[in-house]
C-alpha cells in the first residue's frame, strides 16, 4: 500500500503555488507511505533556471562537493545540496554531460533522476517531515508528483523510494508487476542497466526505452506496458511534457482524477486533491481498468 499524488498545471497564475498544493497532497496520501517519500518537481526555475541541469543521487561520498568543485570549471555555476538521502547537484550544462561527469567523479554514488526541467529527491523518514526538508511549499514549476511509501517487497530504504526517473521520465508506482524480473532480464540484453532490484524502475526504464529508442509516444510506451506486465497497480508516468495515468485490468488499487480548465491532478485518496482551487468545477472520476489517460503541456 502506497501514496500517490501528481498535479500538472494549465493556467500559469498557478506555477507560484504548485509547491504550496503538494504540500497539502502529503496529508492526504502520507496514511498510505510511511517509510520514506520522493517527490518531482517539474518547470522550477528557482531550483533550475534556463540553461541549467540536475542530477539527484543517493549514497554520494562526503567529499562530493569538493570533488565536483575541483573538476567542473566556475563558469558552470556548481552547487551541491543534501536534501535528506538525496545528494542534488546543479550546474550550467546539458543534462547528458552533467550527469556523465558525476558518473566520473563520484562513481560510487548512484543516479536517481537528471533533467533539464526537473529535480528529483527521494528520502527515508515520515512524509509529513521530509516534506519540510525538501522545502516542498516553496517549490514551483507546472508539475509535481508525489509518493508515500510502505514498503513490502524490498527493504525500507532510499533507494527503494519512488519516483524512479530515467531521462528525465517519472514513474510512481502502487502496486506490484508479477513478472519483472523477466521484463528487467529482457531489457538487459538491450544493454540496458539497472541501479535497483526495484520493479518500479523495471517500469520506468521500460517505457524510457520505448519512448528513446522505438519513437513512441507517452501515451503507446504505456499503453504497452499495460499490455506486457502482469500485476495488481497504479501509475502516475511524467515526463517533461506529459502525464500519465493507468491501473491494471482489475482497478484495484485505488486511484481518482480531477480535471479542471486550469488543471489536471490525480491521486490515491479523494482528500489528498481536495483542497484544489475549483475542485468545485472540476469532473471527478475513477480510472477505468486497463485505460491509458494522458496530458500534455
Amino acid at each position: 500500500m502506497c501514496g500517490i499524488a501528481g498535479i500538472q498545471l494549465r493556467d500559469e497564475k498557478l506555477i507560484p503555488q504548485l509547491g504550496s498544493l503538494m504540500h497539502e497532497m502529503v496529508d492526504g496520501i502520507v496514511v498510505r507511505g510511511p517509510d520514506s517519500a520522493g517527490v518531482a518537481i517539474y518547470g522550477d526555475r528557482e531550483l533550475l533556471p534556463e540553461e541549467y541541469s540536475s542530477v539527484s543521487l543517493l549514497d554520494a561520498p562526503g567529499d562530493t562537493r569538493q570533488r565536483v568543485a575541483e573538476r567542473l570549471s566556475h563558469d558552470a555555476d556548481v552547487s551541491v545540496e543534501n536534501m535528506s538521502d538525496t545528494t542534488f547537484i546543479r550546474a550550467k550544462m546539458p543534462s547528458d554531460q552533467l550527469v556523465a561527469l558525476v558518473r566520473e567523479i563520484v562513481p560510487e554514488a548512484s543516479v536517481i533522476g537528471a533533467g533539464d526541467d526537473s529535480v528529483i529527491y527521494k528520502g527515508v523518514g515520515n512524509p509529513m517531515d521530509l516534506r519540510e526538508t525538501y522545502r516542498l511549499s516553496d517549490v514551483t514549476g507546472w508539475q509535481g508528483v508525489l509518493h508515500t511509501r510502505l514498503a513490502t517487497e524490498s527493504a525500507v530504504s532510499a533507494a527503494g523510494a519512488h519516483p524512479y526517473s530515467v531521462n528525465g521520465l517519472s514513474v510512481v508506482h502502487n502496486g506490484s508487476f508479477a513478472n519483472h524480473a523477466t521484463i528487467r532480464r529482457d531489457l538487459e540484453e538491450k544493454g540496458l542497466t539497472f541501479d535497483s532490484e526495484n520493479d518500479t524502475e523495471v517500469a520506468s526504464r521500460y517505457i524510457s526505452y520505448r519512448m528513446q529508442q522505438l519513437g513512441e509516444d507517452l501515451q503507446t510506451a504505456v499503453e504497452a506496458l499495460s499490455e506486457e506486465f502482469d500485476g495488481f497497480y497504479t501509475l502516475l508516468v511524467t515526463t517533461e511534457d506529459s502525464f500519465a495515468v493507468v491501473r491494471d485490468q482489475y482497478a484495484c488499487k485505488p486511484a481518482i482524477i480531477a480535471e479542471h480548465p486550469d488543471w489536471v491532478a490525480m491521486a490515491s485518496e479523494f482528500q489528498a486533491i481536495a483542497h484544489l482551487p475549483g475542485m468545485e468545477d472540476a469532473e471527478i472520476f475513477e480510472p477505468g481498468p486497463g485505460k491509458v489517460y494522458t496530458w500534455k503541456r
